[in-house]
């Protein structure tokens, strides 16, 4: 399936309580998910990622997303955007996952640009970032054809209280570049 393929199928939906969501949030809980973002997270800590995701559309601070193929009966990952702080502005984050068996068909690109739309739609900050690990190709490879701008190398603490080495990605959403 190449990525156009890919992009005309896949569809974006914003994050709900429903117990689909919760349910990937599960199954996205996984060490080959998770190796680049401090492995796996407790049951506790999945529940109140779900609580989290359902709460900050109605904040008005961005919007998490599952991702569904259009003949596909169960969401294969998730994407969003967040207000986050960055060298003392606000910022959109943006962050996704799709699980492995649907990796490397441009599912991930096909939703992340979706969810850009989404967030340019806001008119409320100028720059996104994204802070994929050194080390996970994959993720450096989207932002890369997405148009974001590498910055550099930084550390950027996730999750709460350790530091991880990541690309700082940089879009600017009124210009695209």
């Amino acid at each position: 399936m190449g990525n156009h393929a890919a992009g005309s199928q896949v569809q974006i939906r914003p994050w709900s309580e429903d117990h689909l969501h919760l349910e990937l949030l599960y199954r996205l809980n996984v060490p080959e998910m998770l190796e680049h973002l401090g492995g796996p997270e407790s049951d506790e800590q999945v529940e109140k990622r779900h609580k989290r995701y359902v709460k900050v559309q109605s904040l008005g601070s961005g919007c998490m997303y599952s991702i569904w193929l259009a003949d596909h009966p169960v969401p294969i990952g998730n994407a969003g955007f967040w207000e986050s702080g960055w060298q003392g502005s606000t910022i959109y984050e943006i962050g996704w996952g799709v699980l492995p068996s649907f990796q490397q068909r441009g599912i991930a690109s096909a939703a992340t640009a979706a969810v850009i739309e989404q967030a340019k739609q806001q008119k409320k900050h100028r720059f996104m970032h994204a802070f994929p690990s050194v080390d996970n190709p994959g993720s450096n490879a989207i932002c890369r054809k997405l148009g974001f701008a590498f910055m550099g190398e930084c550390d950027f603490e996730y999750p709460k209280g350790s530091f991880m080495h990541c690309n700082d990605w940089r879009l600017d959403l009124e210009s695209g570049v």
